[in-house]
């Protein structure tokens, strides 16, 4: 049972209780038009990752935008999304058992479902659920592009997949997912340019041997936040899949920024608003958001336009704030706004967001308070 919302709609700032996960909704929403116009200038679809934001209202929202779905990685994920309306959803996953593949077969009754597959057997294990489920699954040939993590070897492998998914009554081959989710947060421009442009040889490579075969790639997917423009641009991949750009996070801002004209600066969006609530030295206080409200897989989280405070030592509960010398330690009581390290999972500790406008402001105000529908949907 999902908790109570740590705050009511039309409340001020100041009375939303902590720790709470909360999104500027001025800023997500700048951010979400700027790749929507982006995909749209480079010609490319767009199937945001839900895995960020794990909420059919949200998904709903980047619809509105020009979307043409979304991506999850569970199936369960899948599941609390169609129940909110999502209508098109990629598992940009390898789906394995046979209790989700009932669920998944049965999920494409309802709503437009693809999967990706590494392994010739999982392709008929698929086939025979969608046919006792009376349904059609799209099944993507993953290939490994530099990410070493699942996908067959880039070249004519592929091709022979294609042709055992053209095969199966129940299932439509349909393309390639080339994603490399190493290069999103490699530092440099031009690291993250050398590894897509070796990606995309071997794309290219997989799509001349598919063609051979003839078999065509209506879709051919991949892409993140941090390297959409160029796996966009390349003429090669069709549709993107970046999430963590409507809300971006510590670990995110650590990339060097491409500095073209064209390169998009996407906001910090969502903040885990946090209390002090011990402060029984100059040199640092105690906050109310742990682990448990923070996931640190990425590193600790940044203190919002605070300089000179550092968040340290996290526990379940607790996380210390260290002050710098010279700088004034944050009050007992007072209010921190902390930048997660990691997104996607710091979203997944909790039941709510609490959507404000005008944030920052002594405007700002809870004009939203949504559920996290896929939060902990990990089968």
């Amino acid at each position: 049972m999902p908790s109570l919302p740590p705050a009511e709609i039309g409340a001020p700032f100041s009375e939303i209780d902590t720790p709470a996960l909360l999104i500027d909704l001025d800023a997500m929403e700048r951010n979400m038009a700027l790749l929507a116009e982006r995909a749209r200038a480079m010609g490319v679809r767009l199937r945001p990752h839900a895995k960020t934001h794990k909420s059919a209202i949200i998904a709903a929202r980047q619809a509105a935008l020009g979307a043409v779905g979304v991506c999850c990685q569970k199936v369960a994920e899948a599941e609390a999304l169609a129940a909110g309306g999502v209508r098109d959803i990629l598992v940009s996953n390898e789906v394995v058992g046979a209790r989700k593949l009932r669920r998944l077969a049965a999920l494409a009754r309802q709503i437009r479902i693809g999967v990706c597959v590494d392994h010739f057997e999982q392709i008929a294990l698929i086939d025979a659920a969608a046919r006792d489920a009376g349904s059609t699954i799209d099944v993507l040939v993953e290939i490994d592009v530099g990410g070493r993590r699942c996908g067959v070897t880039p070249g004519p492998m592929a091709a022979t997949f294609a042709a055992e998914i053209a095969r199966s009554a129940n299932l439509r081959f349909g393309g390639l997912q080339a994603y490399h989710g190493r290069a999103q947060h490699l530092r440099t421009p031009a690291e993250r340019k050398a590894a897509i442009g070796a990606a995309q040889q071997g794309v290219v490579d997989t799509v001349a041997h598919l063609k051979a075969a003839g078999f065509a790639c209506t879709t051919i997917g991949g892409a993140g936040t941090g390297t959409f423009m160029l796996e966009g641009a390349s003429g090669v991949w069709n549709e993107l899949q970046a999430g963590s750009y409507i809300f971006m996070d510590a670990d995110y801002a650590r990339n060097v920024s491409d500095e073209g004209a064209n390169a998009p600066r996407f906001e910090h969006a969502l903040f885990v608003l946090a209390t002090v609530m011990s402060a029984t030295s100059a040199d640092q206080v105690v906050v109310d958001a742990g682990h448990k409200a923070l996931s640190n897989d990425s590193g600790f989280p940044d203190v919002w336009q605070r300089p000179g405070l550092a968040y340290q030592r996290p526990s379940d509960e607790h996380g210390v704030i260290i002050v710098a010398p010279g700088v004034a330690a944050p009050a007992w009581g007072d209010k921190l706004l902390l930048v997660p390290g990691h997104c996607d999972p710091t979203v997944n500790l909790h039941d709510w967001y609490v959507g404000v406008r005008d944030f920052g402001t002594p405007r700002a105000r809870v004009e939203t308070l949504w559920p996290i529908d896929a939060r902990g949907a990990l089968g």
